[in-house]
């Protein structure tokens, strides 16, 4: 007689908001959930590259381009991720030894392309040659990946999705998850793992939006692909300054009370102490923004060639923050679209009596969600 362990895999967030870790096994064909861990703990990742703030303003933009602007690695950062992976890991009691892990937002060049149709040898120089002239950093500092856009039979041109990090990411995250003792898998972006987690096989057109700890993202989804993406730096950090003034409480456990908080309000025996109306006029400072961010998105897509004639038929809410009161209400009035927080579990098998504790952290866990998926589907 023979004996199969059952395929699994791990999919880990290394989240401004802390590491989220899950681990899918496959049985009977279907992803079942075996194992999942979280930390709440703020942590600078996706700082550690963000080469955003690091541009030299004393040197011209042309010289700056071609200027060498890798960032050295520190040896404590490798060491430190390396132990919290490990201590979130052993804690959730994983099995497997192989993950896909997330690559922060705030690093990731993202372009869709559009070039005439090439054959296969041409392409790889042509497309080189167009993200070489609008990437932030020199092409040779850069580790790129590209998908191709599906497009019709009578199309004369073609569309490439472009994802480019810079190589001294790759390496600080297979340090550390070498030194964690995980085989680093792949890295990906959040936004293909967001799509795989809450869209799926869905075809039509959605957006995702993504409200984390330090921001909000917003991405566009077409035939599975994120077409658009930017953020912004609106997230539970800001929501949390004006709870701890509302509540009185202090800093350190303002983000425990968050969600008891916030489903306390939507419980129909308490609608009447904290309206829709009320509770704008205390969260306008973050509604606002994010409204006028789906507006930008929205303009943004449109105007691609191709986009003109569509329009994203469901937005869905992700994040740690995604559970506000009232703010699907918000959105879905503004722009008469259904609005719904996404359900990252909805692919998964597990267990009903996990159903209550999964479905309150599941904002949080829609990426490690999607990158544990990504082996088994």
């Amino acid at each position: 007689m023979l004996f199969f362990k059952p395929k699994s895999h791990l999919g880990i967030d290394l989240g401004a908001g802390g590491v989220k870790v899950v681990e899918l096994r496959l049985e009977k064909k279907r992803p079942m959930l075996y194992t999942y861990g979280l930390t709440s703990q703020l942590q600078d990742v996706h700082h550690l590259f963000d080469m955003s703030d690091k541009k030299d303003i004393t040197v011209p933009a042309m010289e700056q381009k071609n200027k060498s602007s890798i960032v050295s690695i520190d040896p404590e950062q490798v060491k430190k991720y390396a132990n919290l992976v490990k201590a979130v890991c052993a804690g959730a009691r994983t099995k497997s030894l192989s993950a896909t892990v997330s690559l922060p937002v705030s690093v990731v060049f993202h372009a869709v392309i559009n070039l005439p149709l090439l054959k296969k040898e041409e392409l790889d120089r042509v497309l080189r040659a167009e993200v070489k002239k609008l990437l932030p950093r020199p092409i040779e500092e850069m580790v790129l990946d590209y998908q191709m856009i599906k497009s019709g039979p009578t199309s004369k041109t073609q569309r490439v999705l472009v994802n480019a990090v810079p190589k001294e990411l790759v390496i600080f995250y297979t340090q550390v998850f070498k030194l964690a003792g995980i085989e680093l898998e792949s890295l990906e972006p959040e936004s293909i793992a967001l799509e795989r987690s809450l869209v799926g096989r869905d075809q039509s057109v959605s957006m995702i939006i993504d409200i984390g700890a330090e921001r909000t993202n917003f991405y566009i989804i077409d035939q599975g692909y994120a077409i658009t993406h930017h953020s912004t730096e609106i997230g539970g950090e800001r929501i949390n300054k004006i709870l701890t003034n509302v509540l009185g409480v202090k800093d350190d456990v303002v983000e425990q009370l968050k969600h008891d908080y916030f489903g306390s309000l939507l419980n129909k025996t308490n609608q009447g102490q904290m309206t829709k109306e009320k509770f704008y006029g205390l969260f306008s400072t973050i509604i606002d923004p994010i409204v006028k961010e789906i507006e930008y998105a929205f303009e943004i897509y449109l105007k691609q060639t191709g986009n003109e004639n569509k329009r994203p038929e469901k937005i869905i809410l992700t994040g740690g923050s995604s559970s506000m009161p009232y703010l699907t209400d918000f959105i879905s009035e503004k722009f008469n679209i259904k609005c719904y927080i996404g359900d990252p579990w909805g692919r998964v098998v597990y267990q009903e009596g996990l159903k209550p504790v999964l479905g309150k952290i599941g904002p949080r866990m829609s990426v490690a969600v999607g990158l544990a998926l990504r082996k088994l589907v």
